[in-house]
């Protein structure tokens, strides 16, 4: 049954708005690039690739890659990469350019992921997920297969229908990824420290996160860390779940959603302290989690705007 009109125009409109946002957060991760620190020890974060723990073929490989940054001239790569940073921020919010330069956002953010990110590694004791710029290459991903330049957007291309398989492919990567945050949080380490991981974030915070992470802590302490520990696992085992069989789309995403925003604002500290080469996990970025919310914005979007589907 073909779609009605309204409902189409709204669904363009909502997924322009979700590209939109995406494109805030990248603008602000531009931003926080530009402080010189970020120049200066661009080269330096390269050794996420041979950090202890890392296997012989990434840190072979993270070696040469440095070396051909090196070669190039380390902080002119690292200008390179602001430039980039500030193209696609403009494309995402104007929606110009798309969907060539959203492809290029995918394989930048793959190639920051293995490189400065460590492939998410090292998965020592202690991990708790894949890495950060892993989520923005999905993003960047859900920008094209939602077609999603085709609302609020000052690019005039003729409508075409999305394609669901690609939909449906999304989605399983998100559970996927999911997945694998789980089997880490699943970890007998994780378990027994999970309360840890907001008191690291603690340090350098302003006042009030400080105070908000605070606050959870002592919640967390009265209740059991270790029953929070497996309180997460669930969690995210769940939300792995249905995200990759494709039913309970309605209540798992704003669960997904919720529980991203209490990672990304207790574990992450909002992204902050925000100096140079301390935000998110690795680098000059607002945040992890806070990505995740934007793929579940571009999954809400196709799921309660898209009548008639077999998903529920």
């Amino acid at each position: 049954m073909k779609t009605p009109q309204p409902l189409e125009s709204r669904r363009k409109q909502a997924f322009g708005a979700v590209r939109i946002l995406f494109g805030l957060i990248w603008l602000i991760n531009t931003w926080l690039q530009l402080n010189p620190a970020y120049s200066t020890h661009f080269l330096g974060t390269f050794d996420a690739d041979w950090v202890s723990g890392q296997p012989a073929w990434i840190a072979s490989y993270g070696h040469w890659m440095a070396q051909q940054v090196q070669q190039l001239g380390a902080q002119h790569v690292a200008y390179a990469t602001i430039a980039l940073d500030a193209i696609l921020a403009i494309s995402l919010i104007t929606g110009i350019g798309l969907p060539l330069l959203a492809w290029v956002g995918v394989i930048y953010n793959l190639w920051l992921w293995s490189t400065v990110g460590g492939f998410g590694g090292p998965y020592t004791q202690g991990a708790t997920d894949p890495g950060t710029a892993i989520i923005y290459a999905l993003c960047f991903l859900l920008v094209i297969w939602t077609r999603s330049w085709e609302g609020l957007s000052l690019s005039k291309v003729p409508h075409r229908p999305i394609s669901a398989p690609a939909i449906h492919t999304a989605r399983v990567l998100f559970g996927l990824l999911w997945a694998f945050d789980a089997f880490l949080k699943w970890q007998p380490y994780f378990i027994n420290h999970a309360v840890t991981y907001l008191q690291q974030a603690l340090p350098g915070e302003p006042a009030w996160i400080a105070a908000y992470i605070s606050f959870f802590i002592t919640i967390i302490t009265w209740v059991g860390p270790v029953l929070f520990g497996y309180f997460a696992a669930i969690m995210e085992s769940i939300i792995a779940f249905y995200l990759i069989i494709g039913r309970g789309l309605r209540w798992v995403i704003p669960v997904g959603i919720a529980y991203s925003i209490g990672v990304w604002t207790t574990a992450e500290g909002w992204g902050a302290p925000f100096l140079p080469g301390a935000t998110a996990n690795k680098g000059d970025v607002l945040g992890t989690t806070n990505i995740y919310v934007i793929a579940f914005l571009f999954l809400a979007v196709w799921v309660y705007l898209t009548p008639h589907r077999k998903e529920n």
